[in-house]
C-alpha cells in the first residue's frame, strides 16, 4: 500500500477537516485518510496530484502542498 502526505495552510475548523476527509475518501484507490488542521496522511493506490485536485475542488480558502 502506498503512502502520501499532504500539507495544509489555512484549515481552521472541524467542518473543513470533515469535508477534506470525505473528498479524499471518495477517491478511487484511497484506503484510509487521516486529516488534521496541518495536513493529511493517505494510504492507498492513488496519485498525489489526484489528492491535491480533490481538495482544491472544495474551493476552501486553504493552500495544499
Amino acid at each position: 500500500m502506498a503512502h502520501q502526505s499532504l500539507t495544509f495552510k489555512g484549515v481552521e475548523n472541524a467542518d473543513q477537516i470533515n469535508r477534506i476527509t470525505t473528498a479524499l475518501m471518495m477517491l478511487d484507490g484511497v484506503d484510509s485518510a487521516e486529516v488534521g488542521r496541518h495536513g493529511a496522511e493517505v494510504e492507498g493506490r492513488v496519485r498525489r496530484d489526484a489528492l491535491i485536485k480533490a481538495v482544491e475542488a472544495l474551493k476552501l480558502p486553504i493552500q495544499v502542498k
